[in-house]
């Protein structure tokens, strides 16, 4: 089938938005309509990234305010989108939702994403799918990452073994050992762009280290960047995903209290480090055979870590996802338009292989707009 598909994301980073309108033909993407990037309101924003790193306080009523905002949000993320299309809304089939996720434990079958799909439906008049999570979770699986199977349908070729990587809050990456869907495997590896930001924004109050210039000016710490990669999670066999509630600054300060003793840049820098040898080791483990390495994410921006990923794996072509069609800060919306076209279609969006799940199922809950 072929049509119009709406996607929205907002990831662990909770820096806004990204709505796009994809247009696919027997499951693959055309093109893209449009693109927009749509800013949380700041005072909305600090409160979820307080909430996302599990800061104690938060009322019933905050807590169904705040997924009715944030679904508010998006429903305007997505108007804006049509409306810079000029595609009329009902030429577009249904819009796939991920909402924003304020916790995530997938060991423990637990996970909660905020944005009410129906007020996106209300806002709209489209056919919203949301929700898409937990049908993995209550299959035995993690519910994460969900991206891989998008990602072999974008990205496998059957000439080279390649490796997907995301560097959002968290990084993940899908590996694809060729054309076919056999063997494709996916997982978080650690932390990201979410840990960085964190540091960037208790030292100077940015909101991110801008090409990495910031961790550029500082020395790693090796006792540092060993505490925290003896973490045991970096060794954890897959499937395994984690969260920013996990990979947070009392994560690190509880692993090496003396980070007090060093200068704010080597702090940094080592963050960078850890982020980049945890990528680069997980991919030498579960794809010692890849050739290409294909990067999207917001951490694409980041030119110091893309340098320091490209160090630790010698031989590696690493480059971003643009030279494949498709533009870093859109892979994942797009990814969950595709989701949305799987869910309505009545296909499988899950890879057993990657989240646990005993089975492939569609994905996400429909919800219908008021007629």
């Amino acid at each position: 089938m072929s049509g119009l598909y709406l996607g929205l994301m907002s990831g662990t980073s909770i820096d806004g938005i990204d709505a796009v309108i994809a247009e696919f033909e027997a499951g693959r993407l055309v093109r893209l309509h449009a693109e927009h990037h749509h800013d949380y309101p700041p005072a909305l924003r600090a409160r979820l990234i307080e909430l996302s790193l599990d800061q104690p306080g938060i009322s019933m009523r905050e807590f169904c305010t705040l997924d009715v905002e944030i679904g508010l949000s998006f429903g305007a993320a997505a108007r804006e989108v049509i409306s810079r299309s000029g595609i009329p809304v009902g030429a577009i089939t249904a819009i796939g939702s991920h909402g924003q996720t304020l916790f995530h434990d997938g060991p423990q079958s637990l996970t909660l994403q905020l944005g009410d799909p129906n007020r996106i439906a209300a806002a709209t008049g489209i056919t919203t799918v949301a929700d898409f999570r937990r049908i993995d979770l209550a299959l035995g699986g993690q519910g994460a990452p969900l991206v891989p199977a998008f990602h072999h349908a974008m990205f496998a070729d059957a000439s080279e073994s390649r490796c997907v990587l995301n560097l959002g809050g968290i990084a993940n990456i899908t590996v694809l050992p060729g054309a076919g869907i056999g063997g494709v495997i996916g997982f978080d590896t650690g932390p990201a762009n979410g840990l960085m930001d964190e540091w960037t924004r208790v030292c100077s109050g940015l909101a991110f280290d801008a090409e990495g210039a910031f961790a550029a000016s500082g020395s790693a710490d090796e006792k540092l960047i060993a505490a925290l990669l003896a973490d045991p999670y970096f060794t954890r066999p897959a499937p395994k995903s984690t969260g920013r509630d996990y990979f947070r600054l009392d994560w690190v300060r509880s692993r090496y209290p003396q980070i007090a003793a060093l200068r704010t840049e080597d702090v940094q820098a080592s963050l960078a480090a850890v982020t980049a040898r945890s990528v680069a080791s997980a991919i030498k483990a579960a794809a010692p055979g890849a050739a290409r390495l294909i990067v999207c994410g917001g951490g694409v921006s980041n030119t110091r870590l893309l340098r320091l990923i490209g160090d630790a794996l010698p031989g590696v072509v690493v480059e971003s996802s643009s030279q494949h069609g498709l533009a870093p800060e859109w892979i994942e919306a797009t990814a969950f338009a595709w989701l949305a076209m799987r869910r309505i279609e009545g296909k499988p969006g899950n890879l057993p292989a990657v989240t646990g799940a005993s089975r492939l199922s569609p994905l996400g809950c429909v919800v219908l707009p008021p007629r």
